[in-house]
């Protein structure tokens, strides 16, 4: 839950948690009428405090929002804070749905669903259904969680393909086909490079959980997507030729040569910039870059577009939902007021004032229409989203950063998809003997 832009993101702090969540000290005495609200996104906190400012002025109800940035520092602190029994009245969680789940048993998370499905389910069926799901736990889940709703979506994120039109039409192409196929994405990369002289694809694949989410989506194209979560189960083996298959996508994007230099251990952030500069025909990226594009180069002419497919056997899944939840205190004194400030926060009005300032996707359905122009047809995919904390079971964390270490190795010509494939199912037999 939290900002979930995907596996590896939290993993860091995992170690802590047995230690660090059932703290016995005891809650605080109520406060004066105020609501404090912990949160680490940097580009919306003067969304926020404006939005607190108009709560404020409707209720009486004094909103304060805590930005703590680093996302690694704010997640210690939320820690910190679970340990001493101080946290705030809503929060966040960054990483792993198991961090989650760890909160939750520990009684830190107040369950939404009685809030939720009051009056004939008006606040729940306001939601995106592929987006609320996120922050759900279902019967019999696989970490013992009581079934429930333990978060608020504040709105959607999706990771997406994106092009760059201008450069299209300098070489030649239609800038209003983008590529459906990996054969098209590949050829329409090399087209660009020949006859302009930039890069076919930039992306942050430093950052492990890019080259994760890219390599889920074309495995479950190629295997659909109950061959790949029994290879999560542990029922299909990594070396199988299909998982052999996907790694081999990455070595044909290396050996095709549209690759950018240094991708490999190239940050999102560089990434960002250099596709906001021209320097790339192609990206991928979540949709939150509508805002730092719009930061870098207001008039890049650029669109979103999914997956290139590598097979017709399976339908496509896009990597998204919650992009941003917010958790209620469970033992705060204020929470039925946290839970009012949250349902504020997600009604119609407030989500459109978000899309107007943030550029981010909204949590609820019925806002097409605000949508900046390049976002609009994304909703149109929203039925076909996919996340780690949909599925029954993650993967390990210590077998994904195995995968996401092969990709980097399979991309620097280190090693065969066939080495890495090998790799990691040792990996995954090791942990599984534990």
């Amino acid at each position: 839950m939290g900002k979930r832009n995907f596996p590896g993101k939290g993993m860091f702090f995992v170690a802590l948690l047995i230690a660090a969540i059932s703290g016995c000290a005891p809650s605080s005495k109520p406060k004066e009428n105020k609501i404090v609200i912990w949160h680490w996104m940097v580009d919306r906190q003067s969304a926020f405090s404006e939005l607190a400012k108009k709560y404020e002025t409707q209720t009486g109800i004094k909103v304060e929002f805590k930005l703590f940035f680093p996302p690694d520092i704010y997640s210690q602190k939320v820690i910190a804070a679970a340990r001493a029994n101080t946290l705030p009245d809503i929060f966040g969680i960054l990483g792993e749905k198991k961090i989650a789940a760890s909160f939750i048993k520990s009684g830190h998370i107040l369950n939404m669903t009685p809030y939720m499905e009051a009056n004939s389910d008006e606040w729940k069926n306001s939601f995106n259904p592929q987006t609320l799901k996120v922050d759900i736990f279902t019967d019999n889940n696989y970490y013992g969680v009581a079934p429930g709703i333990y978060g608020i979506p504040i709105d959607t994120t999706i990771l997406n393909f994106v092009y760059n039109k201008e450069l299209f039409k300098k070489a030649g192409l239609n800038p209003d086909n983008p590529p459906k196929t990996l054969d098209e994405f590949i050829k329409d990369a090399k087209a660009v490079k020949e006859k302009i002289g930039v890069d076919g694809f930039v992306c942050g694949w430093g950052e492990g959980w890019l080259l994760n989410a890219l390599a889920t989506e074309w495995a479950i194209n190629l295997m659909g997507e109950d061959k790949f979560l029994k290879t999560i189960k542990g029922e299909v083996s990594y070396t199988d030729k299909d998982w052999i298959k996907v790694f081999s996508f990455f070595s044909r994007l290396k050996d095709s040569g549209i690759l950018a230099s240094g991708i490999a251990t190239m940050t999102n952030k560089e990434s960002e910039d250099a596709f906001s500069k021209n320097k790339a025909v192609f990206s991928f990226n979540g949709t939150w870059a509508v805002n730092v594009y719009a930061q870098i180069n207001p008039n890049l002419d650029y669109g979103f577009f999914p997956l290139p497919k590598v097979s017709d056997k399976f339908p496509l899944k896009v990597w998204g939902g919650a992009g941003s939840s917010f958790m209620v205190n469970a033992k705060s004194p204020q929470k039925d007021k946290a839970v009012s400030f949250l349902k504020w926060l997600t009604a119609r009005k407030q989500q459109i004032f978000l899309i107007d300032r943030t550029h981010n996707l909204p949590a609820i359905k019925g806002c097409s229409d605000n949508l900046p122009g390049v976002l609009k047809h994304t909703t149109e995919i929203f039925g076909s989203l996919t996340h780690p904390d949909v599925w029954p079971q993650n993967e390990n964390s210590q077998v994904i950063e195995v995968i996401n270490r092969g990709l980097q190795q399979i991309i620097m010509g280190i090693k065969t998809p066939e080495e890495v494939a090998k790799e990691i199912q040792k990996t995954k037999e090791r942990i599984s003997r534990r």
